[in-house]
């Protein structure tokens, strides 16, 4: 083992994630994930990448690919992500990521990816089981650990494929040195976020509420939020309505407590609750829909902002795979 190789990650933590564009970013997408990475760029090393390569496992459309790639890197610029805190860029303009991908998976067992649990839902679901989605968790794997990250904040359906990285990363360590920290993960907060029908919010549930709708769509979208059959004078129940657990995300402490007061009383139709959220989330994201405008009509800037991320993504892959080339006997690449 080399002097190089058995040293921590110099500087602050490395905090990495991922967002695969597999369709319109919506309200369980903001509070059960992105709300956290933007407010992480404050705690550490942020790199947060768009997925594509792991999207081609369940979108085989070039033109629906490329679009939703464009409209998650909108999104995120849109919502709060500062390209001067965080390295924000697609995961395919690495390609070191592959290279690693491949080297990991010649010490993967076959048993530790027979076991995800992800892959065996996504296959009962109807997806094809494809290598590409059974070997899913390690290009997770390479994802994390090409950056040598400290931290993965997840949502707790991707904590066997943390628990997966942490094995493979074990097992590279013993076989070929100690080249890579071992990461940890950092849950997500637990926001409930109902979708219209009262599921869980979902794009595979066909659900959702998206972030950047307005006007009659957005209204359209909230005014078919289910409820029950309480007429408009019978007092109700807040902690039963999807309505309000929707508004309660948005909400003040005093406003969630004056509302659920109204409702208690009765007086007072689902209708009008439907309009308060509606204001609750034109004002919230209002200004996130502006910025979203300007970004989109100069697309060339948000390009450069995807170029300077992977390029500064890219030093740090290209400086790990000379460690990892190194422990496995290859020389490092002449490629630039």
């Amino acid at each position: 083992m080399t002097d190089a190789q058995s040293k921590p990650n110099p500087g602050p933590r490395r905090i990495l994630s991922g967002v695969q564009p597999s369709g319109k970013l919506h309200l369980g997408n903001y509070f059960g994930a992105i709300k956290q990475h933007i407010a992480l760029q404050e705690e550490g090393q942020c790199f947060y990448f768009i997925a594509d390569y792991h999207a081609l496992t369940t979108t085989q459309d070039a033109k629906a690919l490329s679009e939703r790639t464009r409209d998650v890197a909108l999104d995120y610029l849109a919502l709060g992500l500062d390209p001067k805190k965080a390295a924000y860029f697609r995961q395919s303009d690495v390609p070191e990521v592959t290279e690693l991908a491949w080297i990991l998976g010649t010490v993967t067992p076959m048993g530790l990816l027979e076991r995800a649990v992800s892959y065996k839902e996504k296959v009962e679901k109807g997806i094809e089981a494809s290598v590409g989605l059974f070997t899913y968790p390690v290009l997770m794997a390479a994802d994390i650990l090409i950056y040598r990250s400290h931290l993965v904040p997840v949502g707790k359906d991707q904590v066997q494929h943390l628990e997966m990285t942490r094995d493979i990363a074990e097992k590279f360590n013993r076989v070929y040195g100690n080249v890579f920290p071992i990461p940890k993960e950092r849950l997500d907060k637990e926001s409930k976020v109902p979708g219209v029908d009262g599921q869980k919010m979902s794009k595979s549930y066909g659900n959702t509420i998206e972030i950047f709708a307005e006007g009659k769509p957005l209204q359209k979208t909230l005014m078919a939020i289910v409820t029950d059959s309480t007429k408009v004078e019978d007092p109700k129940d807040p902690d039963k309505c999807n309505v309000f657990a929707l508004y309660s995300l948005f909400a003040t402490p005093e406003e969630k407590e004056a509302l659920a007061a109204r409702y208690r009383a009765g007086g007072m139709g689902y209708g009008d609750a439907k309009k308060l959220l509606l204001e609750k989330i034109n004002g919230y994201f209002g200004p996130a829909r502006e910025k979203r405008k300007e970004l989109a009509a100069h697309p060339d800037d948000v390009e450069d902002v995807l170029r300077d991320g992977a390029k500064r993504a890219r030093a740090e892959a290209q400086a790990t795979m000379a460690l990892v080339r190194e422990a496995v006997g290859m020389k490092a690449s002449s490629v630039g």
